[in-house]
């Protein structure tokens, strides 16, 4: 399996899964009404997610447009 294949098909559905996760944890610990202090700490887990799968993504499209 070449590198190309690999993130396309492993790496980015898996970072953009993680953060898919995440958000509905967020989102269902504000709909119950959960502490304030677990949804400040999945938002912080959320937006670094959300920078590793963004650079997933560059690094992804760099290395289609280099080979």
């Amino acid at each position: 399996m070449d590198l190309i294949t690999l993130a396309k098909f492993v790496v980015l559905p898996i970072a953009l899964g993680a953060v898919a996760i995440v958000l509905l944890l967020g989102l269902a610990n504000l709909v119950r009404g959960g502490p304030p202090e677990r949804s400040q700490k999945l938002m912080r887990w959320r937006v670094g997610l959300q920078f590793v799968a963004l650079c997933f993504v560059l690094a992804t499209i760099w290395l289609m447009h280099r080979g």
